[in-house]
């Protein structure tokens, strides 16, 4: 069943337009990361699947309904971000309670245990937490509402590396034993790469790339070895990084290499490697007039 689906949706912002007829279907059950570069419309996609904002044009429909002003998709989705409030009024124990009436799914036991395990006081008052334990909190509570569709915006934002990781392991543990469909936009996407299953690649206002996240890797492949058998076996082929971190350079370049060249540079000593998720995504979104080293030209 498809959850989210956007036809040639557009989204503008006075000026100019942030999303640029962006078209994509989400299956269900499926934990996809949403990627791309700052500033890129990651953001106000996520807000308009949840109905928090609408669409200029286009069609965007989730669990088959526009989601602007729809009661079935609030009542379906949480979209966890560092703009979640709650009123210094209520504390921590307060919030907890609330979301038990509000999430039809709330696992009232879950929410409990991560709070104790992270080192809360049922007491305590959001406003009044540190940027990383709201950031921690407002995960914990996008674990524990087991919505349908679950959106976690930049949710580790403020988390140290050690938190970080027992948010992933905690959310991949839940999701394993409950399945629903899962968006998760990061930057540090060499430390989710291992939980995703599929990757929408958001670059210059469309979905640049989107499926399975092993193909994404595929797309590129990496060469290390002497620089003129580099050259002469990637002859008329675009480079897309090059760098120099050990006694010969490494080169990343797209996979368009046929298995006949893999065995010729393979038998002159060049060293063949696959990419991790964000080489590739790297290689996707670099901007053609080249990198930060040209500004200094």
């Amino acid at each position: 069943m498809t959850v989210v689906e956007f036809n040639k949706v557009v989204k503008s912002f006075r000026t100019h337009d942030v999303l640029k007829e962006m078209s994509f279907e989400i299956k269900e059950g499926v934990l996809t990361g949403i990627i791309g570069r700052n500033g890129v419309g990651k953001t106000t996609l996520m807000k308009i699947i949840v109905g928090f904002t609408e669409e200029t044009s286009g069609k965007v429909e989730v669990f088959a309904e526009k989601p602007f002003n729809s009661l079935k998709v609030s009542a379906n989705s949480i979209l966890v971000d560092d703009g979640m409030y709650f009123p210094v009024a209520m504390t921590l124990n307060d919030i907890l309670k609330e979301c038990e009436r509000f999430y039809p799914n709330w696992d009232g036991e879950l929410a409990k245990r991560l709070v104790y395990y992270f080192g809360y006081h049922l007491d305590a008052r959001h406003p009044h937490l540190s940027k990383g334990k709201r950031s921690t909190f407002n995960a914990i509570i996008g674990i524990s509402s087991r919505c349908a569709l679950t959106i976690f915006d930049e949710p580790t934002t403020g988390m140290d590396s050690a938190v970080r990781k027992d948010f992933y392991r905690a959310l991949l543990k839940d999701y394993l034993a409950h399945p629903r469909t899962i968006l998760l936009s990061s930057h540090h996407i060499e430390e989710i790469e291992d939980l995703l299953e599929d990757v929408l690649l958001v670059h210059q206002g469309v979905a640049h790339f989107h499926g399975p996240i092993t193909k994404l890797q595929e797309m590129f492949i990496k060469l290390v070895g002497k620089t003129g058998k580099l050259a002469f076996h990637t002859a008329g082929k675009t480079i897309t990084s090059a760098s120099s971190t050990g006694p010969y350079p490494e080169w990343i370049l797209e996979n368009t290499f046929s298995e006949d060249d893999i065995v010729r540079m393979k038998a002159d000593g060049i060293v063949i490697s696959a990419v991790n998720a964000n080489d590739a995504y790297i290689a996707l979104t670099n901007q053609p007039r080249g990198g930060i080293d040209d500004v200094f030209e």
